[in-house]
């Protein structure tokens, strides 16, 4: 695996490799550029209902790859307002644009200034990947 993944400026992470990107009231989310990396080629994503009530780091579905099947968490509590449906013809796109056309869902938060603050800022969560990449 290489060595150095992209964690962009303007998300938040979790230790479990989600990132979260604020959208005025709601909340993007997918998995992080190393998460893809690690999985390797995905070959379908279990998205969550639209509607779903979530718990903070409650599991929204699955990634599943050639290697390996990854649960994917929420870093926020809500209610699931959207599902990007390209995945499940195209569950590439996770490998290809993990932040851009590989997002996951947009949730509603229920609770923002409760649930941020146990999210990693960009420097931290590259920091947290740096010492996991450095003991393979």
């Amino acid at each position: 695996m290489k060595g150095e993944y992209q964690a962009p400026n303007e998300l938040v992470y979790t230790k479990e490799h989600e990132w979260l990107r604020l959208e005025g009231d709601k909340c993007r989310i997918g998995v992080t550029d190393y998460a893809q990396a690690s999985l390797h080629e995905i070959v379908y994503v279990d998205l969550p209902k639209v509607g779903a009530k979530v718990a903070q780091m409650q599991s929204l579905g699955t990634v599943e790859s050639v290697k390996a099947v990854a649960d994917v968490y929420s870093p926020i509590a809500g209610v699931v307002l959207e599902v990007n449906n390209e995945l499940s013809d195209a569950p590439e796109l996770v490998n290809k644009s993990p932040y851009e056309k590989g997002w996951i869902t947009v949730i509603q938060p229920d609770d923002l200034k409760k649930d941020l603050p146990s999210l990693m800022k960009p420097e931290a969560y590259r920091d947290f990947v740096k010492k996991i990449t450095e003991k393979k």
